[in-house]
């Protein structure tokens, strides 16, 4: 798949404008700094040799929160009147966002109220109320998670900071990519989890923007197939609510926004099953030496299988989040008996 033109406006009108620029990007870069980790860049000789390329990974699981949901969040949060501050955030998320807003919400004197399912992990729901936040649970499988958040937006008077669908949301994950060109130096190609499509939307931007050459590879469970049956369909398209161990890639539909900058600046979509993530989460562990969450690992796991394709000299990869807790890292690591 090639990166297509901007989608062209009314006969006779140029393109639409993207929703997220570069400089966007380097704003929010510009706001973080201080609040949000400068997080580490590794390398591994082993999985050099494993992928035939040189790899570097961008480690979000180092971020404040666990996850790059931090960078987003925060970057939303900050822009916000000193009367909606006042009256609070809400937000829906199965995890990392829920703990991301909180902890932005706890450092800019505000409260929030999220909205989670209520499968979510028990860790995750436990470090998002330790933030303040208060909790709101729904059927996942059942419910409207954006429903019940604008319900209670509309209230409560609370700002709502969706997850991915939104602007500064989108240029605040894009500081990560931006954050490993600025150490690593220009790459052939970026590899990032898919969910809602924030990331690697933010990514892209980035990556397009400085080195247009560049592919950018976005990575999908197979259950949660969403973004890669959109791109292909050329539309939004929506699927059954994903059953994987990658919680925060469970998504039925990509984003609006998201979508208009995926389908114009991604080069493809792959897929990886739920036991190729366990095994690239314990070579994280046994090799790497650091703990990530299904989510965090996919893209790992899209390199350790082939399921990338030939990889170019020099391949960044985004490992997005390592919120997981003892008990169910064992459970999904653990060899079966």
């Amino acid at each position: 798949m090639t990166p297509t033109t901007p989608p062209a406006g009314p006969a006779g009108t140029p393109p639409a404008a993207p929703p997220v620029t570069l400089d966007d990007v380097r704003d929010a870069a510009a706001r973080l700094k201080g609040s949000a980790h400068r997080t580490p860049v590794l390398r591994s000789r082993t999985l050099d040799a494993l992928v035939g390329a040189e790899v570097l990974l961008k480690c979000e699981n180092f971020q404040r929160g666990g996850a790059f949901k931090f960078r987003g969040a925060y970057n939303a949060a900050s822009r916000l009147t000193a009367g909606q501050l006042a009256r609070g955030i809400v937000a829906y998320s199965s995890g990392n966002h829920a703990q991301a807003v909180a902890l932005a919400a706890r450092e800019l004197g505000t409260t929030a109220v999220i909205v989670m399912p209520e499968d979510a992990p028990p860790s995750k729901r436990a470090a998002t109320a330790g933030y303040g936040a208060e909790i709101v649970t729904y059927d996942r499988y059942r419910g409207d998670r954006v429903a019940v958040a604008e319900a209670l937006a509309a209230e409560r008077g609370l700002a709502l900071i969706p997850p991915y669908e939104h602007p500064h949301v989108i240029a605040g994950q894009g500081t990560a990519a931006l954050e490993l060109l600025e150490e690593a130096g220009e790459l052939d190609a970026l590899v990032a989890p898919v969910g809602g499509g924030g990331l690697i939307a933010g990514s892209a931007t980035v990556v397009k923007g400085l080195h247009p050459a560049a592919r950018v590879i976005g990575v999908e469970p197979e259950a949660g197939d969403d973004t890669k049956r959109s791109l292909e369909a050329g539309h939004r398209v929506s699927i059954p609510v994903p059953r994987t161990i990658a919680d925060g890639q469970a998504l039925h539909t990509p984003g609006e926004l998201t979508f208009s900058v995926n389908r114009r600046l991604l080069d493809g979509v792959v897929l990886v099953g739920d036991d190729e993530i366990r095994d690239a989460m314990r070579f994280a562990f046994e090799r790497l030496k650091i703990v990530l969450e299904p989510s965090g690992a996919t893209g790992l796991a899209a390199l350790l299988t082939g399921r990338t394709g030939p990889l170019p000299g020099r391949v960044g990869v985004i490992l997005s989040g390592g919120n997981v807790d003892a008990e169910r890292f064992a459970r999904l690591c653990g060899t079966p008996a």
